[in-house]
């Protein structure tokens, strides 16, 4: 049964009318959506239970594959809550203290889940810390946090906190790589189970089960505290939204891989999730496409949770493949054909449309052989949908995966938010749009055209940030800082960081987040900056990646590494830059469109400070960077 078969008999059954938003209109527009829980808020207890409701009630249920070689090794229930308790119980052990923090820096694996739920076991506090963090971040983390004690993956990320740690008072860290679990399996071996049980029966719904540190553009990483139930209210909520659709429109026991990091509050909440639905799930600590092929391709998911970079990338190696074996001009035709195919599904399925006509059917069923199946086999072969968040995902790029049988669902959220507050209806899809509320959430947009938030998944408080906790939390309403609008059904359009708009000196306010999210998905652009703040038009720096610019150069028969500096003046290349501009500049007026751009050396990297772990550009150290190139680009048009 294809996908779009799947959603409208699903759209026709039992699962039509689970979410229904209520809308508040002012003025004769969509201000407020609500939509009502599926699920009861968190009564007593803790995600901490997780893991034992589990073995009592499904002992040999697989609930984890580790990677062992070339196999993945399943785990059952009962093994993984013995795991957590031999690893709760070393950290009681060695001092931990009820409500104590233990920072955990390390990429995503099984073991980054098991000392989760072992630090919450022992009645602690997860501080995540990105792999990637440098000195100076790890210490403002581990000093702001209060942390008791440091478990790191390798020696190099010992290295990077030793600093920290030692300004901390800290002891010396365990290390993933060389036994930490082990280790603490070990030193807890004489601690008696009731220690661990006293310890997780103490904590409650209101208990502050993590501290995530923001990735902001700007500044210090601030803490925001997210409680057993906000992490409750998120898991559970995409579980009942989710795996009743993913179940019956596949026939099949739903599976992911997750390589998200872990570090980051959506790869956490889909863990968390996974684990509380009995869910199987791999783990693969890299999210660049190389890594991850043949991790997908072993373990075979039947959905993915991703960021469109993933997204961008399977599409431009789908090209790039193509265009090494001489058929680019196939592939650019059997992209149309996909776009337009998901198009005229799309209208069908909102009956708006007749849907593809006999013409379109048949394109789209020899292209399926020629071009589709192998982005599906990218994919793991299994995969029907997959949740794209983190930014927004170019809406042709959602169509052209919807027309090779992979409905993409967006979603939008922040730290702030336990990941997820608005995710694309699995029955409903809407390319373009972060979707509807999640259930028990509440969207609204102020007057100045604030995105706020309210629900069960919304932080109380900034560790150790009062007056910024106060600054975003009005009456329960979080301010994102994000610009929205709501359609007349009540979905949700993401349209600009209030912070980075830019004012140019003729008055015109400009959003940089549509131009740079569709220059970004035209290879071979890698990270790309507008800039046109007090300036008198739109500009953009852009940056090329790598290998997709080798691989351009590479089909014309050119030298791959040719340094960027000699290829600035190249008219093929900024032929091609221009037509990325271009459509770019179609998603908005002539007064907000680029008028000019630059190719800079290098690229943005979190390495160089200019992306964050989440992989947003840090504009400020951006432009400072680059400042000479902005000025030239200004210079050159005086």
């Amino acid at each position: 049964m294809s996908v779009h078969r799947d959603l409208r008999r699903l759209r026709r059954g039992r699962l039509a009318a689970r979410v229904t938003p209520e809308l508040i209109r002012e003025g004769g527009a969509v201000r407020e959506v609500r939509v009502p829980p599926l699920v009861p808020p968190l009564a007593r207890g803790s995600v901490a239970d997780i893991p034992f409701a589990n073995a009592a009630e499904a002992q040999g249920a697989v609930v984890v594959r580790r990677k062992e070689g070339d196999r993945w090794v399943p785990v059952t229930a009962a093994a993984f809550a013995a795991r957590v308790t031999e690893v709760a119980k070393g950290l009681v052990a060695a001092g931990l203290p009820a409500g104590g923090r233990v920072a955990l820096m390390a990429r995503t694996s099984a073991d980054w889940v098991v000392l989760d739920f072992a630090i919450w076991a022992a009645g602690g506090v997860t501080v995540p810390v990105y792999a990637t963090s440098s000195a100076d971040q790890v210490a403002w983390i581990l000093r702001d946090s209060g942390a008791s004690f440091l478990v790191v993956e390798t020696a190099a990320h010992a290295g990077t906190a030793e600093q920290g740690r030692v300004e901390s008072g800290m002891p010396t860290p365990w290390v993933i790589d060389d036994g930490a679990l082990d280790k603490l399996a070990g030193l807890g071996r004489t601690t008696p189970d009731a220690a661990v049980d006293e310890r997780r029966a103490a904590l409650g719904p209101d208990t502050v089960a993590t501290v995530v540190y923001t990735s902001g553009t700007t500044g210090r990483p601030r803490g925001c505290a997210l409680t057993h139930r906000n992490l409750h209210a998120e898991a559970t909520t995409l579980v009942a939204l989710l795996k009743p659709v993913f179940e019956e429109a596949t026939g099949q026991t739903p599976t992911t891989l997750v390589f998200l990091p872990l570090a980051h509050i959506l790869g956490r909440a889909i863990q968390i999730a996974c684990l509380s639905a009995r869910i199987e799930t791999g783990h693969c600590p890299s999210v660049r496409p190389d890594d991850l092929r043949p991790e997908l391709a072993s373990f075979r998911p039947t959905f993915l949770v991703g960021v469109p970079y993933l997204f961008e990338k399977i599409h431009d190696t789908g090209r790039a493949t193509a265009e090494r074996i001489g058929r680019g001009a196939s592939f650019d035709r059997a992209d149309r054909v996909g776009v337009a195919y998901g198009e005229a599904r799309m209208r069908a399925h909102h009956g708006t449309g007749p849907g593809p006509g006999p013409g379109l059917r048949l394109a789209k069923a020899l292209y399926d052989v020629l071009v589709y199946r192998r982005i599906r086999k990218a994919l793991g072969g299994r995969v029907r949908y997959a949740i794209s968040g983190g930014s927004p995902l170019d809406p042709r790029l959602t169509l052209f995966f919807f027309g090779c049988g992979i409905v993409v669902y967006e979603g939008y959220g922040l730290t702030e938010t336990t990941a997820a507050a608005t995710l694309s209806p699995p029955l409903a899809p809407r390319p373009g749009t972060v979707g509807l509320p999640l259930p028990g959430t509440a969207v609204r947009i102020a007057d100045d055209g604030e995105v706020l938030i309210r629900g069960g998944i919304v932080t109380t408080a900034y560790w150790n940030a009062p007056e910024a906790t106060e600054r975003a939390l009005d009456d329960g309403w979080f301010a994102t800082g994000d610009l929205g609008v709501l359609d007349d059904e009540g979905y949700l359009a993401i349209t600009g960081r209030k912070k980075d708009i830019l004012v140019t000196s003729g008055g015109k306010n400009v959003s940089p987040a549509p131009l740079e999210d569709r220059l970004r998905g035209r290879p071979p652009i890698g990270a790309c900056m507008v800039v046109g703040d007090n300036r008198p038009f739109v500009a953009a720096l852009i940056s090329l990646e790598r290998e997709a610019l080798d691989h351009w150069l590479t089909v014309r028969g050119r030298p791959a590494g040719t340094p960027v500096a000699e290829l600035r003046e190249d008219p093929e290349l900024l032929a091609t830059v221009r037509r990325a501009v271009d459509h770019a500049n179609e998603s908005v007026s002539r007064a907000e469109s680029i008028r000019a751009f630059a190719l800079v050396d290098g690229e943005f990297t979190e390495e160089n400070g200019m992306l964050t772990p989440s992989l947003k550009v840090r504009r400020q150290a951006v432009a400072t960077a680059y400042a000479a190139e902005i000025e030239r680009l200004y210079d050159r048009s005086s």
